[in-house]
């Protein structure tokens, strides 16, 4: 397959789902929206959308975000096999006629404890992952499930949804490598939840569970 990755920017690539689906043969394709503008409807088995320090919202700094729901509609309504993390599930979310906001007590960053709703542990894809498991969280804007989405999986925050035949959205980040998650949490030190030390800590702990939870994910959706 030929596999479209979307990022939105150098620290925010693949990394894990990249090396997922390389590993089982198919192409990937990273496309820096943030640089290149509207990324190709056509052309692709599947698509990937990763995180980013953007937000809805931001649309006259980043004029691009309007290429990319119009994007991700149509990716939708043409049932292409569709994959979103965080901004990519923010940006999808808004898209399909959800809303996204700021999140009132502030930034998340680390491990939240997430229940799968029944829909989730039937989904093929989500269903993977246990009913109750720690996700990996690194943000500050949550999104509500878009009208005709089911609702796959919540925190004290929605976590996870699928929206019409293919199309899959996670506010987790399955794909994240060690040093990337450090890097994200040093550069937003001043508006961590808790003392960096301690989410460190968290992370060497849970880090390695989390990223076979990841790869299990990734497998997952190539499977559709």
């Amino acid at each position: 397959m030929r596999i479209l990755a979307v990022n939105h920017g150098p620290s925010v690539g693949p990394e894990l789902f990249g090396d997922v689906v390389r590993s089982e043969g198919h192409e990937l394709v990273e496309w820096p929206i943030e640089k290149q503008g509207a990324p190709p409807r056509a052309g692709y088995d599947a698509v990937l959308v990763f995180g980013g320090d953007q937000n809805v919202g931001e649309e006259t700094e980043h004029p691009w975000l309007h290429e990319e729901y119009d994007a991700l509609r149509a990716w939708v309504e043409d049932e292409t096999p569709l994959f979103a993390v965080c901004l990519g599930a923010q940006t999808l979310s808004h898209a399909l006629g959800g809303n996204v906001t700021r999140i009132p007590t502030g930034q998340l960053a680390g491990f939240y404890e997430t229940t799968l709703t029944d829909a989730g542990v039937a989904d093929q894809v989500l269903g993977v992952l246990p009913r109750t498991f720690d996700a990996l969280n690194a943000n500050a804007y949550e999104f509500t499930v878009p009208p005709g989405a089911v609702d796959l999986a919540a925190a004290p925050f929605a976590q996870a949804f699928r929206a019409g035949a293919c199309a899959w959205a996670v506010q987790f980040h399955p794909e994240v490598r060690h040093d990337q998650f450090l890097g994200w949490l040093v550069e937003g030190e001043a508006t961590l939840p808790r003392p960096l030390p301690e989410i460190e800590r968290e992370l060497e702990t849970k880090l390695p569970t989390w990223q076979q939870h990841g790869r299990r994910l990734c497998r997952a959706f190539l499977a559709q």
